[in-house]
């Protein structure tokens, strides 16, 4: 995955609590992956592997809709 722009991987709503947002940034190795709520930096993790971020993307995806979090 080569990219010269973040790129967004999903945004998630949940009235009350906001929004939030996961981001991969360019460059890697490490690939950053970048979660965000309310346009704030909640957290950043690396990984060696772009499909380790994007598995790890999803499965934070998966816990916030399970709590309630739904796509715009």
């Amino acid at each position: 995955m080569e990219q010269a722009e973040p790129t967004v991987l999903w945004r998630l709503f949940k009235k009350a609590a906001g929004h939030a947002r996961a981001v991969i940034l360019p460059g890697g190795p490490p690939y950053t992956l970048a979660f965000f709520s309310n346009d704030e930096m909640d957290r950043v993790e690396n990984f060696d592997a772009v499909e380790i971020a994007l598995f790890r993307a999803d499965e934070i995806k998966q816990s916030l809709t399970a709590d309630g979090w739904h796509e715009e």
